[in-house]
């Protein structure tokens, strides 16, 4: 049995597995594609963590789960002959195919830059009334930034060269600094939102992701934070015993040993 024949069992054996706990779970029985939502959502995350942690056998974990997911949504529409996994499959199939007519059709696409660009113009004549019309709404507004940066890239609203983005930001970081003075806190709001936007737009001129950069400043504010409490305990004190010059120093031992 070839490689492809075990995938294709695997997935046949989960499948199996999602018709019997429907039927014999109670837990499973009860659960609706709402009540599944932010439980997706956690998934997700987990499997972000994951893949940030660089541990592989950890993601394959993480992406069993979301799979699970995946086909409990499948099953779930099936039961109300909305559609089931094949035709989740099919869908996705028939969008990559359309999408990608460099491979499967004339047009030519050597760079990743044209196939975005290309892949753009096809959402809208696919009937897309907004190129951001396919941001969703409830996505975190550092991801949303970057994706309505990449979304309006791919239509060719974008600036000539990095040095003016850079410029952009130093004028933004100017307009929030006039409205700290003056101290009105919406508008210092409003600029700050607008630091971050230009600030977003340009990790997308160095091919930084900032989603990705920022969750690994908060990994490594944690584990030096949490060393600081390491510390403490081994000296017999609550952390709320330190003063901030004890706190300063053991953050800096941290820092050498990361």
């Amino acid at each position: 049995m070839n490689n492809r024949e075990l995938q294709l069992q695997a997935v046949d054996r989960l499948l199996t597995i999602m018709d019997e706990l429907r039927e014999k779970c109670p837990w499973d029985q009860k659960q609706t594609l709402e009540s599944l939502r932010h439980l997706t959502i956690e998934e997700v995350y987990e499997l972000g963590d994951a893949i940030l942690d660089n541990d592989l056998m950890e993601v394959k974990k993480e992406l069993g789960d979301v799979l699970l997911h995946i086909v409990f949504y499948a099953k779930i529409a099936s039961e109300q002959d909305a559609f089931d996994l094949a035709d989740v499959a099919h869908g996705i199939s028939d969008k990559l195919i359309a999408r990608h007519p460099h491979i499967y059709g004339d047009v030519k696409a050597s760079t990743p830059e044209e196939v975005k660009q290309n892949w753009e113009k096809l959402k809208l004549k696919e009937g897309n009334t907004s190129v951001l019309g396919g941001v969703p709404k409830s996505l975190p507004a550092l991801v949303k930034a970057s994706r309505i940066q990449e979304k309006v890239q791919g239509v060719g609203f974008d600036w000539d060269n990095r040095a003016d983005v850079w410029n952009k930001v130093k004028e933004e970081l100017d307009e929030f600094e006039r409205e700290v003075a003056v101290a009105q806190t919406d508008k210092m709001e409003e600029e700050f939102g607008d630091v971050l936007f230009s600030l977003i737009n340009y990790a997308r001129f160095l091919k930084i992701n900032p989603e990705t950069a920022l969750e690994r400043t908060n990994k490594k504010f944690i584990k030096r934070f949490q060393y600081i409490e390491a510390r403490a305990v081994e000296l017999g004190k609550s952390i709320t015993d330190m003063n901030l010059e004890e706190m300063d120093r053991y953050w800096n031992e941290a820092k050498k040993k990361s």
